[in-house]
């Protein structure tokens, strides 16, 4: 039977004020929302619980994939890949859906926790922005056996990918997650639903994917009534891209939000 989960992200860092109106819509719709992240966040938005990421995934674990600055703190990009890592040991722990805090919600989301829920971002690759996963799902199977290794080499890479590394390796390069930036995300996701035979369970692109690739649709004036008049998108990945403390622009998709969730 379908249900209305629990939403749970993680975050590093302050949050900006697109992320912050993102939440609350994400609250708005229904959901109890629960942002994980290993400093308290100030600002969260009235009703966003924040959780210590600590017990899911330790902080050290981003070592393996992009050491730190000498100061401790994370190179640019650390976060990416380390949230892919944290997704998949939320799933694992049954503790609800996967929303990146920079998902505009427009009306509940209903699950059957029994089967995945994605959607594709791309023609021919899924987005990890918005996921479930039965906790017995072979994707997460899949991830738990790659961070018992060392060195965090899938074995779903492609033969291309495959032959990439080797040729780094030769040059000195021994970890993957220096040669390619998403190695774990959205192509990890695709291979491995594929291998799963799971690909069926896809949401059209524009359930979630709308205004992803064109952020003008959100953050420019324009006419935007055929996103918020169709029914079929249920959310907007945003993707901010610096933008995400910019101020909304009047007549944009964005200065419609921010009246609606403020």
């Amino acid at each position: 039977m379908p249900l209305r989960p629990d939403i749970v992200t993680f975050w590093h860092g302050p949050l900006d004020r697109l992320r912050r109106l993102c939440l609350r819509s994400q609250a708005a719709a229904g959901h109890k929302v629960t942002i994980y992240s290993f400093d308290p966040i100030s600002q969260l938005p009235d009703g966003i619980a924040n959780a210590e990421a600590e017990a899911i995934l330790p902080h050290s674990f981003a070592e393996r994939l992009r050491p730190a600055r000498p100061d401790g703190v994370w190179i640019d990009r650390t976060m990416l890949q380390f949230s892919d890592f944290f997704r998949m040991r939320l799933m694992a722990k049954s503790t609800g859906l996967w929303l990146d805090a920079d998902v505009l919600l427009l009306k509940p989301v209903e699950i059957d926790p029994a089967k995945p829920y994605f959607a594709w971002e791309q023609p021919r690759q899924l987005g990890n922005s918005v996921l479930y996963l039965p906790p017995n799902d072979p994707i997460v199977a899949a991830f738990e056996a790659l961070m018992a290794q060392d060195e965090l080499t899938p074995d779903w890479l492609s033969r291309r990918h495959r032959l990439t590394f080797m040729l780094h390796k030769l040059r000195g390069t021994t970890r993957i997650s220096e040669v390619r930036l998403a190695i774990y995300g959205p192509a990890a996701l695709t291979a491995l639903a594929r291998r799963a035979d799971e690909l069926q369970y896809a949401l059209p692109k524009k359930s979630f994917y709308a205004v992803h690739a064109e952020p003008k649709l959100f953050f420019d004036p324009g006419d935007f009534s055929a996103l918020t008049g169709d029914a079929e998108i249920i959310g907007f990945h945003i993707s901010p891209k610096g933008r995400g403390n910019d101020q909304p622009v009047p007549g944009s998709l964005y200065a419609w939000a921010a009246e609606k969730f403020r």
